[in-house]
């Protein structure tokens, strides 16, 4: 049985399924929610294992992409538009070179279907950290976050994911064990042949290095008529960064695929 995904809904019109990042949750892409709620049906989803969506034991890109596709056949969306940022780009790029009838469009944020050397031992140090014990305050977790993890920035984003419990002491809210073990299986490429023949545009971070110059032709490949828009002065989190600019860039998209 496929993990259940929680989800939230903004606005009317042709479907739009919003996919954040690893570590994340649908939250994360609020601002680009709401910019496009005023002529889209939005939907911020939150993979498995992340947000309140539920738990499971094998969750690389293909078992992510499945859960979605089931998601879609739930909530009645024959086809929607995807945009995902990261580890949601990839997501959204499975489902489309897996099912291209049920996409109608796609944004991909800061990402290539390509694979990744690992690169997120200190995040997972830092999680590690305040999962040992009990944390009494989310100051008491960047303090131990701040041991591992030297970015502000993403000590910041990681506390979006911290939770309550019971007892009155923080805990993550996503399923820390199965990100870890569905670490190397996430950070693949997607492995099905293609191509995706709709519309796609790839968004770069400028000063980000996610999605280089030696991955075009691979991307051509797979995604034929992608368009590839780069955002100056931002990273990987492009969306955070400059929304005012990325939701422009998608919004703009959107429109032109839009009876």
């Amino acid at each position: 049985m496929s993990v259940k995904l929680h989800s939230t809904l903004h606005g009317d019109g042709p479907p739009v399924v919003l996919l954040h990042g690893l570590f994340g949750s649908g939250n994360n892409l609020g601002s680009l929610a709401r910019s496009l709620s005023d002529r889209f049906q939005v939907h911020s989803v939150d993979l498995p294992n992340h947000g309140r969506s539920g738990w499971a034991e094998q969750a690389g890109l293909a078992a992510m992409a499945q859960a979605l596709l089931d998601w879609m056949h739930h909530h009645g969306l024959g086809s929607a538009s995807l945009l995902g940022h990261s580890l949601g780009g990839k997501v959204a790029m499975e489902l489309a070179l897996g099912h291209p009838e049920r996409v109608d469009s796609l944004v991909v944020a800061d990402i290539a279907p390509v694979a990744y050397k690992p690169h997120h031992d200190d995040v997972f140090a830092g999680l590690g950290a305040v999962a040992a014990s009990p944390c009494g305050s989310r100051r008491e977790a960047a303090t131990r976050m701040e041991q591992h993890i030297q970015e502000p920035d993403v000590i910041q984003f990681l506390l979006t994911s911290l939770k309550r419990d019971e007892d009155g002491n923080y805990r993550w809210r996503f399923n820390l064990e199965g990100l870890r073990q569905n670490y190397a299986a996430v950070r693949d490429a997607p492995d099905l042949p293609g191509p995706y023949r709709g519309p796609v545009l790839f968004i770069k971070g400028g000063e980000s290095d996610y999605i280089q110059e030696s991955h075009r032709t691979h991307i051509m490949a797979l995604f034929p008529q992608a368009q590839l828009k780069v955002m100056p002065g931002c990273g990987h989190w492009l969306h955070a960064q400059h929304p005012r600019l990325f939701n422009g860039l998608v919004g703009r998209f959107l429109d032109a695929q839009s009876p």
